[in-house]
């Protein structure tokens, strides 16, 4: 009951919520270009953060503008205590960094970090603005009280900004520079507070407002010329209320919207909070003005719940095939019925442990008990046989229970544990993946401990009351199946030699076509979702950027499988302007006939007609990022660069792969100032006011030092600029001036050259050095492992120059940890097994026959993977740490009872020939219910299984082998 109940408590979300272990320092210098930040801000604070200990990667990418650092720590280290280290670390140095920098964002990195809801809000009768206040006002509040929701992020919308032209004529005219302007308006326009004061009987707070309260009264503020004269601001240029500068545009099938999206924080549930939004949104809707129409254009949670559906599908149908095959061999209800009753019992219990633990509905708890749904039938079905072989005896079903229950009781206890100590080396496992795997490796090992206790106790108690009594059978007739396997049994019996050079044979055959299998990480899932990228050359407007977005959405909307498309011209995070990225939503998939992967292709082919841009889709794979990437890193840039063009260029060349793109973009257009240092010297002028001065008359001040018009529940920032008019002409900007030491207005241009160049629009920096990575995307058919042996045999990659060190990243460094992670799980799963074996029958010598079984499977496994079409990652991996425990268990059954035989004094042969014979139909029974239980997941039934089918074709594969030599190859090496 406990697990019934605790079942509707368990939190639904899309994967294992795992540890942290990033840290994230952003900086942000307003209008600093990457090789500034590199120098100033990012050395240092990587030289700073480096002494700390248990650090595994400091990965840092600089943008126009920002620093981003992450800080990727050991896991199992305390982030908390890591954040406040690196808080720390980057406060001891911050007087030595610039000045004008905006405060250091120090911040623990979540992995769920995304966002899993989008929202487009519109209306035929308001303005972006209005929208866009509206939705920071109103929705955004509201649903921000929502529980569970961490973030509402802001897409498409114009933020309010008082914007001040200021003309250079004017202020030249009148004896003043853009600084001093945006100093007084600031020193002018501010609330602070003024202390208190008591005025008769009464305390009195003191508040100086200062500020405007109306764009008439600011237009209207003084401002204090040379020799104590004064001008209105208007004088000086223009007043707007106005919006930002549009650096994004947003768009929903084309169509420019203001959307939102919705971040849930961590531990909650993602359905929880998915239904909690819906119900927020109903309720403001009827709140919000009726012209305002708020459309939900995406959530991950119909992913989840389809996964989730498909899942509980899986273990209904393969507990129903199960029981299918159980009825088939006993041909008795009432024994089916006690079989099929072990699986609840086994499966709700397990509920109770996963809440306990702090465990989550999600893919991998889901896919254990959909993969232990053959196993959790499997000790019922071994005790109620024997039990209705006892009363096939003539014996009642009380004294069968009793005497079957006693001599099955070792083994059944065996094959079990064995399945729990073969799972429980993959809970320990290191690094990302082992977290990964954690959740799952326990799920497994307390549903097959609760079938063990039903097995045990419950399945006996039940047969003693519920089997009727049987008429002793004399002279059944044998069916063919047994004739047959005595006969072959007792072949192999005496050829043992025979039997030997055939099963290593085989073993040997499996290993060289292990070498042939590809290998790969995981096949991403069909979740009805593309992501495609764009970037134009450096220096094109977004505009540009937009005009190629529209073409990108012509183009798909063609296409009848296609739902929406959510598009982003301009990209905020990298704060790039000549970049986009669009989300297409595929239909259900019940409603299209083309895969995910067959409209990638085609969207692939059909993109390249769109001149001047490059295009790449999202691999999609344990990283989320391209498939393969490739990082080169040196100190020696020059160096750096020539290898990184080498091998992208060797890279094109290579049949298998498409998208092979280089971090390092082209060079982007500058306006670079070059100080006169002599005669800014001479004139009073220092190179900090010149570049204050270009900032301001470009950019506006940095976001901390802008003036603000002050409203009753916000602010809103003022931003001085030069008027755009003469921003574009470089002659009117040579002319702006500039106050020296001594008070006097000195041009532009006579102190500083102005020059239109080229420098980096981005850096890339790993473990404290300049990086670029090479990326690509694998061609439908090409496995990660052939296309990764390709890339390595390259002579750009072979034949590096000693300052340039590579440094596998995304995909390849997940599959590496992936396989030295499950090939340290199955040793240690090997040896726990042989130990738990020792312990059970008292004998070092005989677990060892048992465990010939295991090379059995192998070649089996490896040939179902090749026949499907399938590539060895880390669903087969799992599967292959499920066969070491399935593949014991038949050897257990026919290796225990021929023990058991011999030590009542019957002749190896005899007692050999008697397992044999005895334990073929639990053998066969057990197998079949596992593979009939498998069967949904290796069909790929239902949303999401696709990635994980691997797991149960490589199952089904090495039980059908293992099974048919183990029944042939352990009888010939135990000892007569």
């Amino acid at each position: 009951m406990t697990g019934w109940i605790t079942w509707g408590w368990l939190r639904v979300t899309p994967e294992p919520e795992l540890a942290s272990n990033k840290v994230g320092v952003t900086i942000t210098q307003s209008g600093a270009a990457p090789q500034e930040l590199e120098t100033q801000v990012t050395r240092p604070v990587e030289d700073a953060i480096a002494g700390l200990g248990r650090i595994r990667h400091i990965v840092s990418t600089l943008t126009d503008g920002q620093s981003r650092t992450e800080i990727e720590f050991e896991l199992g280290t305390p982030l908390d205590r890591a954040v406040n280290d690196v808080r720390d670390a980057v406060a001891a140095i911050r007087p030595t960094l610039p000045r004008d920098i905006e405060e250091p964002l120090i911040r623990r990195i979540e992995r769920d970090d995304g966002f899993f809801m989008d929202y487009m809000i519109s209306s035929p009768q308001r303005s972006v603005k209005e929208l866009s206040e509206i939705l920071e006002n109103q929705i955004s509040r509201a649903l921000l009280a929502v529980p569970g929701i961490a973030q509402i992020a802001k897409d498409g919308e114009a933020q309010r900004e008082v914007r001040v032209w200021l003309n250079p004529a004017r202020l030249e005219a009148l004896g003043i520079t853009a600084t001093e302007v945006n100093t007084q308006l600031r020193n002018l326009n501010v609330n602070l507070a003024g202390g208190r004061n008591t005025l008769g009987t009464q305390e009195q707070a003191v508040r100086v407002l200062g500020s405007a309260t109306t764009i008439e009264q600011l237009q209207a503020t003084p401002i204090r010329l040379p020799h104590s004269q004064y001008v209105r601001l208007e004088n000086l240029g223009r007043v707007e209320d106005s919006i930002a500068e549009v650096r994004q545009g947003t768009y929903v099938n084309g169509r420019p919207v203001v959307a939102f999206f919705v971040k849930r924080s961590p531990g909650s549930s993602m359905l929880a909070v998915e239904k909690g939004v819906q119900a927020k949104i109903k309720l403001l809707a009827k709140t919000l003005p009726s012209d305002l129409t708020i459309e939900q254009t995406w959530t991950y949670g119909n992913f989840v719940r389809e996964s989730y559906d498909a899942s509980l599908e899986a273990l209904l149908l393969g507990a129903g095939l199960a029981m299918v095959v159980i009825g088939i061999f006993l041909k008795d209800w009432r024994a089916t019925l006690i079989a099929a009753i072990a699986m609840p019992l086994s499966v709700i219990p397990t509920f109770g442990v996963m809440y306990l633990a702090g465990f989550t509905l999600n893919s991998m708890t889901l896919l254990a008990l959909a993969l232990v749904v053959g196993i959790l039938v499997d000790d019922a079905i071994v005790e109620i046989e024997n039990i209705v072989r006892f009363m096939g005896m003539g014996k009642t079903p009380f004294t069968a229970a009793l005497e079957a229950a006693d001599e099955i009781g070792l083994a059944v206890l065996a094959t079990t544990m064995t399945i729990v100590v073969v799972f429980i080396p993959v809970t320990f496992m290191e690094g990302t993946q082992g977290q990964y795997f954690r959740e799952f490796g326990w799920t497994v090992a307390a549903a097959v401990l609760f079938s063990l206790l039903v097995a045990r106790l419950l399945t006996p108690l039940m047969a003693a009351y519920l089997l009727k009594t049987k008429p002793l059978s004399k002279g059944a007739q044998e069916s063919w199946f047994l004739i047959l396997y005595q006969k072959l049994l007792s072949w192999a019996l005496h050829h043992r030699g025979i039997v030997l050079v055939v099963g290593l044979l085989f073993f040997g055959s499996s290993l060289w076509l292990w070498q042939q299998l590809p290998t790969s990480l995981i096949d991403k899932a069909d979740d009805s979702e593309i992501y495609v990228g764009v970037e134009l050359s450096p220096g094109d407007t977004v505009k540009d950027t937009e005009k190629v977005i529209q073409q990108m959405n012509h183009i798909i909307l063609k296409h009848p499988e296609v739902r929406l498309i959510n598009a982003f011209a301009g990209n905020d995070y990298t704060r790039t302007v000549h970049t986009g990225y669009m989300f297409v939503y595929l239909k259900p998939i019940t409603e299209r006939t083309l895969t995910e992967k067959q409209v990638r292709e085609i969207l692939r082919s059909e993109l390249t007609v769109i001149p001047g841009v490059r295009i790449n889709f999202g691999g999609g794979g344990f990283s989320g990022n391209k498939e393969i990437e490739i990082v080169l890193k040196s100190s020696d840039t020059h160096a750096l660069e020539q290898s990184a063009t080498g091998l992208t260029d060797q890279m094109r060349n290579l049949p298998g792969l498409v998208e092979v793109q280089t971090s390092r973009p082209p060079q982007r257009p500058e306006l670079r100032v070059y100080p006169d240092v002599l005669r800014a010297a001479d004139q009073g002028v220092t190179v900090t006011e010149i570049a204050r001065m270009v900032r301001l008359a470009t950019l506006g001040d940095v976001e901390a030092n802008l003036p603000k018009f002050n409203l009753s529940d916000r602010q809103i920032p003022i931003r001085v600029q030069i008027d755009p008019q003469f921003r574009n002409d470089l002659q009117a900007l040579g002319k702006l001036l500039i106050r020296s030491e001594r008070g006097q207005l000195v041009p532009l241009q006579t102190v500083a050259r102005l020059e239109i160049s080229e420098g980096a629009a981005k850096l890339d920096r790993f473990d404290r050095e300049r990086n670029i990575t090479i990326t690509a995307n694998l061609k439908p058919g090409i496995a990660l492992g052939n296309a990764l042996t390709q890339v390595r045999s390259l002579p750009a990659l072979k034949n590096l120059p000693s300052t340039v060190q590579e440094q596998a990243g995304g995909d390849i460094e997940a599959q590496a940890d992936v396989f030295n992670g499950f090939g340290g799980a199955i040793i240690a799963a090997i040896v726990l097994v042989y130990g738990v074996l020792v312990l059970l029958f008292n004998d070092p010598l005989q677990p060892v026959t048992i465990l010939i079984s295991l090379p059995l499977a192998l070649g089996g496994a490896i040939l179902g993977l090749l026949l499907a079409g399938k590539t060895l990652g880390l669903y087969a991996l799992i599967g292959m740490v499920l066969l070491l425990g399935l593949v014991t268990k038949n050897a257990i059954l026919l290796v225990e009872y021929a023990i058991v035989a011999m030590q009542q004094g019957k002749l190896s042969y005899e007692a050999i020939t008697q397992a044999g014979k005895i334990r073929l139909q639990p053998i066969l029974m057990t197998t079949v219910a596992m593979i009939a239980g498998m069967l949904p997941i290796a069909l790929s039934i239902g949303v999401g299984t696709e990635a994980r089918s691997p797991m149960a074709v490589a199952v089904v594969g090495g039980l059908l082998t293992s099974t048919f030599l183990t029944l042939v190859v352990v009888p010939v090496v135990l000892p007569t």
